[in-house]
């Protein structure tokens, strides 16, 4: 369990503080506008209506003693820079912040900023990626050139076995799980068969991954 400061109370701030505190974490959560900060009370440890642009505000949270400090503003890039370099001046181990456009980002990590989310950009390239192909479930990008996919079967592998098909040499893929009627079975042995009504779960570099679903 981690204890969270969370900066910023929009959809976007909203939606993370339920998620946080659906992980069990300690949440406290600062807006301006009394509504928002009365609507989240439910759902985190505390909330405060507070300015985290005032240099008296932040220095009475005890910035230092939060695992992570998130700045959720996205509709005042001024706010969320002051409020960002304000954490780092008190302490804040940790700050993640958000950026709504990429000189955004390039400026909140100059300003003390230890990692930016993008989630307008990194949504559209989820989509992107998950609605250009009818074969494609999921994905997660681990790195520029490394990314996981959920993706269906191909018809050619159903009643084989991985042995078989000598998937990692072929294809250059791992797989990592299959799932079949909701329920996931992770590592799968060279024995498994696989069926029609399979989707799987594959990591490798990018290009062998496109090459392999096109």
């Amino acid at each position: 369990m981690k204890s969270v400061l969370l900066i910023g109370l929009g959809r976007f701030g909203r939606h993370m503080a339920q998620k946080l505190r659906e992980l069990r974490h300690e949440v406290l959560a600062i807006d301006r506008d009394e509504r928002r900060v009365n609507d989240i009370l439910p759902y985190v440890t505390n909330a405060q209506i507070g300015d985290g642009t005032s240099e008296q505000f932040i220095a009475s949270l005890g910035v230092r003693n939060f695992d992570l400090c998130v700045v959720a503003i996205g509709d005042d890039f001024q706010s969320s820079l002051e409020t960002t370099a304000l954490l780092k001046e008190n302490g804040a181990p940790f700050v993640l912040s958000r950026a709504t456009r990429d000189v955004h980002a390039k400026f909140l990590l100059r300003n003390g900023a230890d990692d930016v989310i993008y989630p307008e950009k990194q949504m559209a390239s989820w989509a992107a990626v998950r609605y250009s192909s009818d074969h494609i479930f999921d994905y997660v990008e681990l790195t520029a050139e490394y990314s996981i996919f959920e993706t269906a079967v191909p018809a050619a592998w159903v009643g084989h076995t991985i042995m078989e098909l000598n998937v990692r040499q072929k294809n250059r893929i791992n797989i990592l799980a299959t799932k079949r009627n909701g329920k996931l079975d992770p590592l799968p042995g060279a024995a498994h068969c696989f069926q029609a009504d399979e989707t799987m779960l594959i990591l490798g570099g990018n290009h062998d991954i496109q090459r392999f679903l096109h």
